[in-house]
């Protein structure tokens, strides 16, 4: 008998007649004799649409009744899911974030979960009894709701399994696996059996959709065996493995796991800003006081006026916000001159292969120069290289990079 967390999206939630089939996918679980745990999103595009009524209240919403508001939609879809096991002969209930409870802090709309009771939930589970948790929401040390983020259900299925000391943690969406690449612009793109914590986080942080970046980094924390898997398929998923979990196997493979690209980016570049000692401190310390997530940073070589030109990239929807920021921090950073661009996009190689081999940055360089394609910034980790190109290469520089990595399936297993 496992342990098993299993968690559905959106998608997967969207009207009554989809969750009576996570119902049955669930009853399987326990009929094949597993002790089941269930984490749900709200319906897809229920989140909007609570949103959109915080913002038609008050444009400036208090963000402890926002967080009140926009964790509705998974209260809902709890409940429904239980009604749907007990229609189909389970026992099972809703432990809503505040019953179990999920502990948070009390950042509102952007809490981070500090700890889970589990003893009540797992004396229920261990009777037989399939719980039902909502994702994307906890509660603060002062009694109130809180919420994750976005995406923030996946986040609430891994904390529970590691909770629950769960033998896996099964997240359901409407993809069957983590692919080379996004299948929709290169159709040769191969789902993956494997692939490593790292290269998964590496790959959701530059713009993979298929987890949300904080569920994996706490996967990887807590060892949690993380499965992705398709709600309207039995086809086999893609596993999250530790770098050395699989031996050879893992180091062995393909050089690199897959490109990602990230049309959500805007770059910024601050012209005539003074050579001196504590200038990038002044430039990149009011970005962070106003919470602006800075990517890419490149300084050009001191001009002989003593002056240097500093380029950064920030989220797309951020770019007004830093705009402002910059604007209001000119004098006491000394600049010039302020240029944007919200017409790029940025791309991505992941590896764990690229540790022990050269020359993978030199390929990727070759592969978009041979078509033409300009790089603008550049940004490496252990495991990754990316640039910012315009956006409207973006899906080019995708199926030449695929290619020039030897990530294309053969034709003829093509679906």
């Amino acid at each position: 008998m496992a342990r098993i967390v299993m968690k559905f999206g959106g998608t997967s939630m969207a009207g009554t007649e989809r969750i009576r089939g996570v119902a049955a996918r669930v009853k399987r679980e326990v009929d094949a004799g597993n002790q089941v745990a269930v984490v749900v999103s709200a319906m897809a595009g229920e989140t909007d649409r609570l949103v959109g009524f915080c913002r038609e209240a008050s444009p400036l919403a208090d963000p402890r009744e926002y967080d009140v508001v926009v964790a509705a939609g998974e209260q809902i879809t709890a409940g429904l899911l239980a009604i749907a096991l007990q229609a189909a002969g389970l026992p099972a209930r809703s432990w809503l974030g505040w019953q179990l409870p999920i502990h948070s802090s009390s950042a509102h709309s952007v809490a981070r979960i500090e700890g889970i009771d589990t003893d009540a939930v797992m004396a229920a589970m261990a009777k037989g009894e399939v719980a039902v948790v909502p994702g994307f929401q906890g509660v603060s040390d002062d009694g109130r709701i809180t919420t994750l983020g976005r995406g923030g259900s996946d986040t609430s299925a891994v904390a529970l399994a590691a909770a629950l000391k769960a033998d896996r943690c099964d997240i359901y969406t409407d993809v069957d696996g983590v692919y080379t690449t996004d299948p929709r612009i290169v159709p040769r793109a191969r789902k993956l059996a494997r692939i490593t914590y790292e290269e998964m986080l590496e790959l959701a942080s530059v713009g993979a959709k298929v987890l949300q970046t904080r569920s994996v980094e706490l996967a990887m924390k807590e060892k949690v065996r993380v499965q992705v898997l398709s709600s309207f398929s039995d086809a086999p998923g893609t596993m999250l493995v530790d770098e050395d979990e699989d031996g050879n196997t893992i180091m062995e493979r393909e050089l690199i796991a897959g490109v990602a690209y990230d049309r959500n980016e805007a770059k910024v570049t601050l012209v005539g800003v003074p050579d001196r000692p504590g200038v990038v401190a002044a430039i990149f310390g009011p970005l962070a006081d106003a919470n602006i997530n800075v990517d890419m940073i490149v300084q050009n070589i001191a001009k002989a006026e003593r002056t240097t030109d500093v380029t950064f990239t920030v989220p797309r929807t951020q770019l007004p916000r830093s705009l402002d920021v910059l604007d209001k921090a000119k004098d006491s950073i000394g600049f010039i001159q302020v240029l944007s661009d919200d017409a790029v996009a940025k791309i991505s190689v992941v590896g764990v292969g690229m540790r022990s081999h050269a020359g993978v940055a030199v390929t990727m360089f070759r592969a978009l120069a041979d078509r033409g394609i300009n790089i603008q910034a550049i940004t490496t980790s252990e495991i990754k290289v990316s640039v910012i190109i315009a956006e409207e290469y973006v899906e080019l520089a995708v199926r030449v990079l695929h290619t020039a990595y030897g990530l294309d399936a053969p034709a003829e297993v093509v679906a």
